[in-house]
């Protein structure tokens, strides 16, 4: 059995940087150049569409828990409020920060700001946080964001439902930040040039927080809190839900997507909550195209993908199992079947756990 060190400054990341699995060539499926091009086309129209949805909503939401604040019938409107806050905050977070939801950068900008404070990260920690994950995608010891370690903390999966302990680990980072700290794992992935600006934006997320716990202080109410804070967690529900599926019970330490990444197929609401990062695998082979074009990628490079998960219920059932053996076998994953069309996993990283696995 491998013990895994997830420490970005300990031992499984110098491996991974002595053996060439950090920063490796991954494996894409090949794309005829023109139609890549039509693919990574960017334009402000969908997203325009979809975050005056997404602010009309969170606005009548909003509204309605106020109108209502007292009574039983508020409980809807937060409902709603609290998903499209603490969950479809992520990802816009996620869509706005790779530059590719909107054509025009300040528009990407505002909407990478809003879901950041929304969601309790850092943004510009996040960027670069995020910009590794890509770099080094469940790579151990070198992906920050791997959201479920092995063997896994199952207890945290489940706090996390409702962001007890992210929220907790933010509030910690965010007073570190705000006075001038960075841990020694933030700076091994954030440019020296940009560390002031962690600190800057920690100090102006602070102020807005602390602004917020004052006013509900003083009207002697939670409602402040419930319109800014609380639906970080009130509302993670579906985020977690579907983050979850994104790498769970797959390969670590691989140079594939197709090993580590997992695409379900989703209803209509979930997708526009999730910003259709559904198609995950398809996503972090070419993270330049924009969400709305993953359908038509997904469709064009299926014949050399796994076959996607047909709902989400589907790929609980396939990973929750696969999470219970991992307390037993750290080693154990899913290897997912190629269709006769696909070529073969690219795996030279991870033969013997393979072999382990199977």
């Amino acid at each position: 059995m491998t013990k895994r060190d997830y420490d970005l400054m300990g031992e499984s990341g110098r491996r991974a940087v002595e053996t060439g699995l950090a920063a490796a060539e991954w494996y894409h499926t090949d794309i005829p150049r023109k139609q890549m091009k039509e693919l990574m086309q960017r334009t402000d129209g969908p997203a325009l569409r979809d975050t005056a949805i997404w602010l009309g909503v969170l606005a009548l939401s909003a509204a309605g828990g106020i109108w209502f604040w007292g009574t039983w019938w508020c409980v809807p409107f937060f409902f709603v409020y609290g998903t499209l806050y603490g969950s479809s905050g992520d990802s816009r977070w996620h869509e706005a920060g790779h530059g590719t939801a909107f054509r025009t950068r300040w528009m990407n900008d505002v909407v990478y700001q809003i879901g950041s404070f929304m969601i309790m990260r850092n943004p510009v920690t996040w960027r670069w946080s995020h910009a590794r994950h890509h770099t080094d995608t469940v790579i151990v010891g070198r992906d920050p964001e791997i959201a479920v370690m092995r063997p896994p903390d199952l207890l945290r999966v489940v706090l996390n439902f409702v962001g007890i302990l992210d929220v907790w680990h933010y509030m910690i980072d965010l007073s570190r930040n705000s006075a001038g700290i960075l841990s020694d794992a933030e700076k091994s992935f954030i440019p020296e040039q940009e560390r002031y600006k962690v600190v800057r934006v920690a100090r102006i997320h602070l102020a807005i927080y602390a602004a917020t716990v004052a006013l509900a202080l003083w009207m002697g109410s939670w409602l402040p809190l419930m319109i800014i804070g609380l639906p970080r967690m009130y509302g993670a529900w579906h985020g977690i839900l579907t983050g979850l599926l994104q790498h769970g019970g797959l390969a670590d330490n691989v140079t594939d997507h197709r090993l580590n990444s997992r695409t379900v197929l989703m209803n209509p609401i979930s997708r526009f909550i999730y910003w259709n990062m559904n198609y995950h695998v398809e996503h972090h082979m070419f993270p330049m195209v924009p969400y709305h074009a993953l359908p038509r990628l997904h469709a064009l490079i299926k014949h050399d993908l796994p076959a996607p998960n047909p709902s989400m219920w589907h790929g609980y059932r396939e990973m929750v199992p696969a999470f219970l053996r991992q307390l037993r076998n750290e080693d154990y994953f899913l290897k997912r079947e190629l269709p006769p069309t696909a070529k073969p996993y690219r795996d030279e990283f991870h033969d013997l756990t393979i072999q382990a696995a199977e």
